[in-house]
This record gives structure tokens, sequence and C-alpha cells, in this order.
């Protein structure tokens, strides 16, 4: 019999529908049950695509002599982190205060009024291994809440204390100036893996938004050691078995230091800020390997992650028929059975396939060596490989996809959706895809007609149902994508609805006495404490979001109170940002925003025009990170009063006419394309 999961369009909940144990929710009904039942919660957070909630799930969750015991001493109360990020931020806080570490599962203990006094993240069913057992901590708590109350009432006033602590403005007056930028950057190479790329050992996560703090670095300084740093890591990352080989796309992140093994889950995020990342480091090398996986990747999400409506899926499974993996992965026997014997050995000798395989017996596809290493140790030209192989690709993709799949989480999550808005509309025009740009505009008028409610948005859709108040991240990262695309097509439209979007985020999120966004509006419910993440982690943080947003828009507009809010917002994480570069990758870009050259590009001319085309082309193929894009037809009716960048600004003997400005400084306009380079390689316009 189906518990009150049943009525949820997260596919994470429903996937507990069918559980003996009586979930909720989380919302007013189980909240109240807790409270006429003076019974405590069990809250369970987790989301669709983690593997050891779904190990929980079978172990705990579907046991019947453990569910009965939750049944009968507790709520329980199930929610998907990805729905609801806020609950998510709140009770991991929590646990990371009580056991010094985090993760999902995550498993809370919480009183009737959702305040918590003891948690942890995965439980075996029965002790082993020194972990003690889901059920024998069932019973000592509930026996504690009926027992011991008092010592319940203590844990719950120091966890309390701690939250509140934790969640206040880290202001302090220091003031930001670019020699904290560099020395924040040389705090992150100090932690670099020299051989391998990336950061830390394993688990290895990919981290674009740190990564993107080299890349500004070099920018900014030429220093040399931040784009090998930052090579390095794209290289291994694109030839590990952390990226997709066959079909294209990055699982979230490694196992071990080298990139090999994954934990096999795909996110739209990391695709999302990733492709974003190698179209960047393409524009500074024009390395035509960064070009590919920037486009197998996109062609992916397209592919794979994207409704008949328009709408980017949230993720993909680690898990396929209960073993993680095994979707992904080859025997030696398979390969010389689809391929033959003499293309077999060509492509396991690519693959780094062998008979005894490097993932329990079994084969994670990654690439060894260069391509030209390759052809070189086989003995054959570099063409005649490349030929053997994208035959060879094809087959074996033909014989996957005959494969039963991981499971696809279906819901759409605005940020999300932004993030991949923001990354297609950049690769449009790089690499003259249209299909990427119409897939972009498909999307955001998906959000806007679907998921918004006079400019309130929501946070994700399923099944023809929208639902949740989008928070802070919603709106920055979709706003983010839309000033994007704005660039992309110059329809003067997506930068007026950015701007609008903008105001209402001011509206429901900004704090007036403390001068900082919060993550949740003012027409959100009550919750222990009003939550603010300043982590930039897997994903930019929604203050990270809101503040880099606001100085975009300050520029497109010329108006001071976006800059204004924005500085402050900056300022209320304190000397957090430089203490942990790592977590703060988004929040350094918005720094270097500030600090850094800031760059106005207003196009005049026919915009539909194959001149107004090139130009745009030719703007957006070189890497120029606190840059901003205008365009006006100078016969449109529409006024450029509102954007300073283009007052004043006329065609050159009728021709589409470009004008390349830092501040108040001009370069000459331009109307050919080689003008255009000759400017943009100079950088005579930065200082």
């Amino acid at each position: 019999m189906a518990n009150k999961l049943i009525n949820e369009t997260s596919p994470y909940l429903l996937q507990h529908a069918d559980n003996p144990v009586n979930w909720y929710p989380w919302g007013k009904e189980a909240l109240d049950a807790a409270l006429e039942q003076d019974k405590p919660i069990f809250l369970s957070i987790g989301y669709s695509a983690c593997h050891w909630c779904h190990v929980m799930e079978k172990e705990s969750f579907e046991n019947s002599d453990i569910s009965a015991v939750m049944n009968e001493h507790f709520v329980n109360i199930k929610v998907d982190r990805e729905e609801r990020p806020e609950i998510d931020h709140i009770y991991m806080m929590a646990v990371q205060s009580m056991i010094g570490h985090g993760g999902w599962p995550l498993s809370l203990f919480l009183t009737p009024h959702c305040e918590p006094f003891y948690g942890g993240t995965y439980f075996p069913p029965y002790a082993r291994h020194g972990m003690s057992g889901f059920k024998e901590i069932l019973e000592a708590v509930s026996d504690a809440y009926k027992t011991r109350r008092s010592e319940i009432v203590n844990s719950v006033d120091q966890i309390t204390n701690i939250l509140q602590a934790n969640n206040q403005s880290r202001r302090d007056g220091s003031q930001v100036d670019a020699d904290k930028l560099k020395e924040t950057a040389n705090i992150l190479k100090s932690d670099f893996d020299d051989k391998y790329g990336g950061f830390g050992t394993a688990p290895k996560f990919p981290q674009p938004m740190t990564l993107d703090v080299l890349l500004r670095d070099y920018f900014r300084t030429s220093d040399e050691s931040s784009l090998e740093m930052l090579e390095l890591t794209l290289m291994k990352m694109a030839n590990g078995g952390i990226y997709d080989q066959l079909g294209g796309g990055f699982h979230r992140y490694s196992t071990d230091p080298f990139w090999l093994v994954p934990h096999f889950e795909k996110m739209l995020y990391d695709n999302a800020l990733l492709a974003d990342l190698y179209s960047d480091v393409y524009k500074i090398t024009k390395n035509p390997f960064y070009s590919d996986i920037v486009q197998q990747t996109l062609d992916y999400v397209l592919r794979e992650m994207t409704s008949s409506t328009g709408g980017f899926y949230s993720a993909q499974d680690a898990d396929s028929e209960g073993e993680e993996g095994k979707f992904f992965v080859w025997t030696s026997g398979e390969f010389d059975k689809i391929l033959g014997a003499d293309c077999s050995n060509l492509i396991k000798t690519y693959y780094g396939v062998t008979h005894e395989g490097n993932f329990d017996d079994r084969n994670i596809l990654f690439k060894p060596r260069s391509d030209k290493e390759t052809a070189d140790h086989l003995g054959i030209s570099l063409t005649e490989m490349q030929k053997t192989l994208q035959e060879s690709k094809y087959k074996l993709k033909a014989v996957r996809d005959n494969r039963i799949p991981p499971n696809t989480d279906t819901k759409v999550l605005t940020a999300w959706n932004g993030l991949m808005i923001k990354s297609l509309s950049k690769a449009s025009v790089l690499f003259d895809r249209p299909d990427y740009l119409n897939a972009a505009i498909k999307n955001a008028h998906f959000i806007l007609d679907n998921m918004n409610e006079g400019n309130r948005l929501l946070r994700t859709y399923k099944d023809g149902k929208a639902k949740l108040l989008g928070y802070l991240e919603d709106y920055g990262c979709f706003i983010n994508g839309i000033m994007c695309l704005y660039e992309a097509t110059l329809d003067i439209y997506w930068l007026n609805m950015s701007q609008q979007l903008s105001d209402k985020m001011i509206d429901l999120f900004w704090d007036d006495a403390e001068n900082m966004f919060y993550d949740i509006g003012h027409d959100h419910e009550d919750l222990l404490i009003r939550p603010r993440d300043v982590g930039d982690g897997a994903m930019p943080c929604g203050g990270s979001m809101a503040s880099y947003v606001l100085l975009r828009l300050g520029i497109f507009t010329g108006d001071d109170k976006y800059w204004y809010k924005s500085k402050m917002n900056i300022e209320s994480v304190g000397n957090y940002i430089f203490r942990a570069p790592r977590g703060a990758g988004n929040w350094l870009a918005s720094v270097d925003f500030i600090l850094g050259d800031r760059v106005e590009v207003a196009l005049i001319g026919q915009l539909d025009s194959q001149e107004t085309h090139r130009l745009l082309k030719t703007v957006n193929s070189f890497y120029v990170p606190n840059m901003i894009l205008v365009a006006q037809n100078p016969e449109s009716a529409i006024t450029s009063m509102n954007i300073p960048a283009l007052k004043h600004k006329l065609t050159v003997d009728g021709q589409s006419t470009v004008f390349l400005c830092r501040g108040y400084v001009c370069e000459a306009p331009v109307t050919d394309v080689e003008d255009l380079i000759s400017q943009l390689e100079n950088r005579s316009w930065v200082m």
C-alpha cells in the first residue's frame, strides 16, 4: 500500500512511495502529526541519483522489522534535497555540527518543533564494521525521547545556537584588493595535484568554479602556471573515466585521484558548468579538443536530458539493474564480439581495455594516451586511427543503447536550467550551433511560461505541475542565463526580463537591516532559521550568483543600486571567501568583476545581418571575463536610453559597427572583423 509520497512529483520521493514506511513529504500535515502525537520526527534527505540513498532504502526502508519501529515511534518525513535545498542546508549544518561531516543520505532526528537533536548520514540496518545499526539507533532515540527528554532539550539548545551563529553575517569591514585575489589563486595552487590535476586527493570533484579562479588569474596577471594547471586538469578529466567516452557528458566525481573510476551519476549542473568552462578555455587556446568536449557534452544534454517541452532534466542515476556503473562498463570479450579481433585490439588499446579490467573485472573506458601517442604506439596514421575510432564508437554506443539505462530524474529545476541556458547560449555563438541557441530560447520560454507567476519563479516542474516557491539560487542562475541569452540573440526582451526578475529578487530576498540576501523569500514558510548558504559547492550559492548578476546588470543599466547591493552582499561574507577559496569560486568571480577590467562592447547595426553576426561571433570568440555586450538597431523604435553603453553610438558609413570601451574610454569604432580582432588581441583597452 502506498504511503503519502504517492501524490508527489519528485522521482526521488516517488521511489519511496511503496516503502512500508509511513512517509510524509515535508509540510503542514507531517508537522502537525508530530505535534499532535508528541512523536519525534525522523527526517531523511537524499536525491534520486544518490547511490547510498538507494542502498539505505533497500536495506532499511524496505525492511518490515525496521519500518515497523519507524512507524510506531516516529513521524517519518522524506525530502528531495534538490527540491528543498533550504531544508537540506539547515539540517546538513546540524549534522556537521554533531559529527564533523555530512553527506547523503542525511538522517536526522527532530523534535516535533523541527529542532534537531541527533543525526548522521548512512546507517547500516544492523550493527557492522563498528557502525551502529539503524534499528538500534531508532530504538535508542525513541527511548531517550520518552524517558530522558531533558537530555534532548540540552542537545537541541546547543545545536540550535550553533546553527544561528553559523548563519550570521560575516561582515568584517575588510577591504578587497587585487593582491588578495592573487593570494587566493596561490592558496589554490598550493593544494593542486601537479600530476593528475585538480585539487586535493580522492575523492576528486571537478570544481569548475574553483578552476575558473585560475582562468581569471591567468587573464588578469598572465601567469602561465595558472593556465597550465587548468589545462592539465581539463585534459585529465576529459580523458578519464569521469567523462563518458562514448556518450559524452561528465559523471559526478572521481573516487580516485586519477579521474578514472567515477561515481557514475550525471548531474545537469555539472555538465552545464563544465561545458561553460571548457568553452572559455577553448577561446584562449583554440585547441579543438576542448571544442569537441563542449559539443559532445551539450549534445548529450539535448539528446538524453531534454524534454519535448524544452525543460532540462535534473540527473541520471549511477545505478542500473541494481549495480553502480553497469550501463557504462565493458569486458574485453564484448569488444572482441562487437568489433572483431583486429579492430578490437586497436580500440582496446585506445580506451585502456584489458582482460583483467579496471572496475570489478570490467573496464571503464578512458584514454591513457593522446590520440597521436596511441597512433604512434600502434604504428598507424592518426587519420586512419581516428576513422576506425569513429566507426567503432558508433557500434559500441549502439550496443550500449540497448542495455537497460540508468533512471533519469525528469524533474525540471529552475536554477539548474538557468546554468544550462548560459552554456548553450555561449556555445551557440562560439561554435555556430543554432540548435543550441534554439534549445536555450525554448527552455527560457518554458520556465517563464510554466514556472513563473507574476515574476515569482517556482522551483520545480514535473508532469505538468510546477510547485514550491523559487529560492535565491533559482533567480540568480536563471537571470544569469537569460542575460547570456540576450548577448547571444541581441533580443532586448531578455535583458528587460533580466531587470524585472532582478527587481523581484531584491524585493523577495534582500534584507534591509542586514544589507544582504537570504536564500528564501519573505513569502516562504517559517523554518528553524532563515537559511543563508554562502558556500559555492557543486553549484554557485544563491548569494554569490545574486551578487554576480547584479554587478552585470549595474553595468547594463547604469543603475548604481544594483552595484551597491552586490557589494554589500559580498562584504557580508567577510574574509570567508579568502580563507576558503575552494568553496568561494563564484564569489571570487564577483570580486574579480569589481576589481578587474570591465569591458563594454556596443554593436550598432542591423541585428539580423550577416555583418552583425560576424562581428558578434568575433567578440564572442575572445575570452574577456568581465565583459558585457549590448546592441542596437539604429532604425529600431526601441530606445537605448536605459543602456548607457549605447548612448551616442552611431554606425560608421551605415555599416555594422563595434565600439570597444573600458569605463569612459573607447577605442576607435570598427566595422571590419580584422580590425576588431586586432583591438581584442592587443588588449590596449585592458589596464
